[in-house]
């Protein structure tokens, strides 16, 4: 992995880290909707729009990007589509699986999960479970990235010192 991978991948785990920070702070706290939070959401992307397409009026600016144009490609479509249907597939073949009762072991594992769910539903609002997940999540990417850079430093370094790895290797 290179450099600028490392960190586009860190800033991923970081502007999802905020945004479920905003989503948990609105949900939890506000103790609104998902759907009050996507109306305040669109309400403040509306007015920020229409401000800065007033400011650049009043200034003689064109607008650089026309928002009605803005899309996602065909192919980014299709895979966030069958990254969807792939997970929602995995977890109805498990569960499947440990209803038929021949996987003892996995039966006892689906139970064991769903009681803990379960019972954290009860204990705790889902804003806040949704938020731990998220949270160990983006830990989760930013550890990944920190061990990949580990592995990056050092072979940089060797290059900075002008010798190479199959000079290392002789």
């Amino acid at each position: 992995m290179m450099e600028g991978e490392g960190r586009s991948e860190a800033g991923k785990a970081l502007g999802l880290l905020i945004c479920g920070t905003l989503v948990y702070y609105h949900c939890a706290y506000r103790n609104s909707t998902i759907l009050s939070l996507f109306s305040d959401v669109l309400i403040v992307l509306l007015c920020s729009l229409a401000i800065l397409g007033l400011l650049f009026r009043q200034m003689n600016i064109s607008v650089p990007v026309d928002p009605l144009e803005w899309q996602i490609s065909q192919d980014a479509a299709n895979s966030i589509f069958a990254w969807l249907a792939n997970t929602v597939g995995a977890a109805e073949s498990v569960l499947r699986v440990a209803a038929t009762g021949h996987d003892k072991r996995l039966f006892f594992g689906v139970v064991v999960c769903l009681y803990m769910l379960s019972a954290i539903g009860r204990l705790v609002s889902g804003a806040t479970v949704a938020y731990a997940g998220l949270c160990l999540f983006c830990l989760y990417m930013l550890a990944e990235n920190s061990q990949s850079i580990r592995t990056c430093v050092p072979q940089l370094q060797r290059h900075r010192n002008g010798t190479s790895v199959e000079d290392d290797n002789m």
